[in-house]
């Protein structure tokens, strides 16, 4: 049960991404621990510029809406715009950057439900999350304990992709732990508890929720981006949408990264040493 309130969903005029534009797979061990793998179709018309910009300022943003049923004229936050149905709203608080936009050792509260659509307030988020990492590569945020370490780590990773000397969009490339490292008794218990709140049948429908959010990043980001030097007017309408073709026939962009990670994490013993949530890229 929650007491949050789902706003309205926004029709954007967005076709959305299938679940099989993406490469996927949950890695259970035997302390409890367990890691999700997430490989996205490539990003079209976004650049790892546009996606850094993004994660430090969504936050702090607010949109003006115009043309969309429900919200014509008014004035949201950008993160309703990250996705149609399963976002409420997300602020951020402790030490900021010198321009005040989200820095490693800020947090993040996030308020949001996996496919409100179909399963309402079954998989909710409400949660305070501490932010790792922020670099022009990628993104990390999520819970620690003293002494062990996180307990729970979400991690992006981005880079343009370019192909005979022209940028033609964003690799982008998911992975999360949940659970403390050990394999004793305290271990075990920690991720027990933290498993029966955000376990694989909650990633299992959290899978959905993050294509349909990371893959509309082709469709408000470019326009919103491009209006980043007044952060105080920002407008977003459907007539913004670009021209994209369709994403049916889209798989995860890498085949051969998703399956080297997935094998790293089923031989490790730790996912938390596998994830490298601090570390430079590995794409």
């Amino acid at each position: 049960m929650t007491d949050l309130v789902m706003p309205a969903a926004r029709a954007y005029g967005w076709e959305l991404k299938p679940d099989s534009s993406s490469h996927f797979e949950i890695d259970q061990k035997d302390n409890g621990q367990f890691c999700v793998v997430l490989n996205h179709a490539l990003l079209r018309g976004v650049s790892a510029e546009m996606l850094r910009w993004w994660f430090r300022n969504f936050t702090v943003l607010k949109v003006r809406l115009e043309g969309v049923p429900n919200y014509d004229g008014k004035v949201v936050p950008a993160y309703l715009l990250w996705h149609p149905s399963d976002h409420v709203n997300a602020t951020l608080s402790g030490k900021r950057a010198a321009d005040g936009t989200a820095q490693a050792g800020c947090k993040i509260h996030i308020q949001e439900a996996m496919q409100y659509d179909t399963y309402g307030w079954k998989y909710p988020v409400d949660a305070e999350l501490a932010v790792a990492y922020v670099g022009p590569d990628g993104w990390a945020m999520g819970k620690f304990i003293p002494f062990l370490g996180p307990v729970m780590m979400l991690r992006i990773h981005f880079k343009d992709v370019i192909e005979n000397g022209k940028h033609i969009g964003a690799h982008y490339h998911y992975e999360v732990v949940i659970g403390v490292r050990g394999n004793n008794p305290i271990s075990k218990s920690i991720n027990k508890k933290i498993g029966g709140e955000y376990g694989p049948e909650f990633f299992a429908a959290w899978q959905r929720h993050n294509v349909i959010e990371v893959g509309v990043f082709e469709n408000f980001l470019p326009p919103l981006f491009a209006q980043k030097k007044d952060l105080s007017s920002l407008t977003y309408s459907p007539d913004m949408n670009p021209d994209l073709p369709s994403p049916n026939d889209q798989t995860g962009f890498s085949q051969e990264l998703f399956d080297t990670r997935v094998k790293a994490y089923a031989e490790g013993t730790n996912a938390s040493a596998v994830q490298r949530y601090d570390q430079k890229t590995f794409l």
